[in-house]
């Protein structure tokens, strides 16, 4: 084979204007909505919303990635999604340290805040799952857009159940599991992201 074998596209949902559209879409759902959720955690101490708005601002960039890596070759599109991959890792044990600080320096959050910004996060990672729905098979780079929206919306959805308990039990712990539980969903995507990059990585290896 030529070396020129490597620079084929293997699934087209690469290289149509639908999917540039959809990733440009989740680019700016997240990324705005990332920045305003920060924010929103902040103020009412929240850990799993902070947790959220990370995950957010970190789909958002991935996504970015995602899209500028379109028409790449293989070998380039797996390195990408492997520093996906690594990325999201990082942020999983990221939220693991601060949650466990936290369960030495508690401080109650506020309900009321995690349940509005959780309802509002669902509503845009729904929309963002939406859109890559279509696009959500094909290789790494691909696989790794659509398990970071997928992830959004599963966190989003563990958020509101830890805003209602957290006003239920009048306790910040369920908001530190949930948080813990969205670490442990980062980490997870992020060895299936590893380790799509490292088959493709040896799909375009043997091909060149």
């Amino acid at each position: 084979m030529s070396d020129d074998d490597d620079d084929k596209i293997q699934d087209y949902s690469h290289v149509t204007p639908a999917y540039r559209r959809a990733l440009w879409t989740v680019v700016v759902l997240n990324v705005g909505y990332g920045l305003a959720e920060i924010v929103a955690g902040f103020v009412s101490g929240s850990q799993a919303l902070k947790a959220d708005a990370l995950d957010f601002l970190g789909d958002g960039t991935i996504t970015l990635l995602g899209l500028i890596a379109i028409g790449w070759s293989l070998v380039w599109r797996a390195r990408s999604a492997l520093l996906q991959g690594v990325f999201l890792g990082l942020l999983g044990l990221g939220i693991l340290v601060t949650s466990a600080y936290r369960v030495f320096v508690l401080q109650q959050p506020e309900a009321e805040i995690m349940g509005l910004f959780g309802v509002i996060a669902l509503v845009v990672n729904v929309a963002s799952a939406w859109v890559l729905l279509p696009h959500r098979s094909g290789d790494a780079n691909v696989r790794a857009v659509w398990l970071f929206s997928r992830n959004d919306a599963i966190g989003n959805v563990a958020v509101i159940i830890a805003a209602g308990l957290v006003a239920w039990t009048a306790t910040p712990w369920p908001d530190l599991v949930v948080a813990v539980v969205i670490a442990g969903l980062f980490l997870q995507s992020s060895w299936v992201i590893i380790k799509d990059a490292r088959r493709d990585l040896r799909t375009a290896q043997a091909s060149a």
